[in-house]
């Protein structure tokens, strides 16, 4: 099935990962250093965000299905073992570049889970390859559209790369000011351990700036979009005015107790959130929204697609 169908895409256009300024600067696609769990006949290719690379999903690895799933995790250029990788570091590029990975595994069909802007990936990846997706899952997702930063939020955000104590207070507002200092000042630690800062830089000018709401918009491949309670920038209600308006088949759960980093923040219930509904696919009496009719256990129900 082609993009026009599957993902309402009409061509190629906003899939070739140029910059917000337009610059078609990407390198060419390399299969990404990866991280392998399991061996299940369902393949997997889960992406971290801007503050971690894949270790991002260590929390999680000693509690995934090994025996329905099979697990690939990549660092994305700039930053882990793909930190000297050159290139623009855009979704589109770490698109192409997820692609290759795929490609490298024999995995001609996978499903797609991304943290925060892992999100913005995982959305050029189905735009890219739509037939090649099952289902897609964000957690604490950034939209099609980006994230507005204006001001001096704007400003705590850009110098992020070079300042660590932006980090910190990044991550420690997106928590809900609610996490201990000794925590908060691990993730920063390991942020700028495994992050080349010229590549942070870049990477927020994409996930931020990029608006690609419009590729998007009917696309029928299920996704589930998992949020904190707590997240003030990327919260429920975020979702439900954009991913849920712009996908055909979404539900949306809510985690209680965690905001930006339910992986961390509460890594049992974000497992069964995931693995619950990459699992129910193809599975008889799927709800109309592509995933099972009732949240995972410990976490609230899914609220449903809302208004297209």
């Amino acid at each position: 099935m082609d993009a026009a169908a599957e993902c309402g895409a009409e061509d190629g256009t906003g899939v070739d990962g140029t910059g917000a300024d337009g610059a078609g600067a990407d390198a060419a696609a390399v299969p990404l250093p990866a991280t392998r769990i399991g061996d299940g006949a369902h393949h997997v290719i889960a992406v971290h965000g801007w503050f971690a690379d894949r270790r991002a999903y260590a929390p999680v690895f000693d509690v995934l299905d090994r025996a329905t799933f099979s697990y690939a995790v990549p660092d994305l250029r700039g930053y882990g073992e793909a930190r000297d990788i050159p290139g623009a570091c855009t979704a589109g590029e770490a698109a192409r570049d997820v692609l290759a990975l795929a490609d490298a595994l024999g995995w001609e069909r996978f499903s797609l889970v991304g943290h925060s802007m892992g999100a913005a990936v995982m959305q050029r990846v189905v735009l890219a390859a739509p037939g090649r997706v099952r289902r897609m899952v964000g957690i604490a997702p950034v939209p099609a559209s980006g994230v507005p930063l204006r001001g001096e939020q704007w400003e705590l955000f850009a110098e992020a790369a070079r300042r660590p104590a932006n980090r910190r207070a990044i991550i420690d507002f997106t928590t809900g000011n609610r996490r201990p200092d000794a925590w908060l000042d691990l993730m920063v630690e390991r942020s700028v351990a495994c992050s080349d800062p010229a590549a942070f830089r870049r990477w927020l000018d994409s996930w931020a700036l990029e608006d690609f709401h419009g590729e998007v918009r009917g696309c029928r491949v299920p996704v589930r979009l998992v949020v904190g309670d707590g997240d003030p920038v990327l919260s429920a209600e975020v979702v439900r005015t954009t991913w849920l308006r712009w996908y055909t088949a979404a539900e949306l759960v809510e985690l209680p107790a965690a905001g930006h980093y339910p992986l961390d923040e509460t890594p049992l219930e974000t497992v069964r959130a995931v693995e619950d509904f990459l699992r129910a696919d193809g599975q008889p009496g799927e709800a109309p929204g592509g995933g099972p009719g009732g949240g995972p256990g410990g976490v609230r129900a899914p609220r449903g697609r809302e208004g297209a």
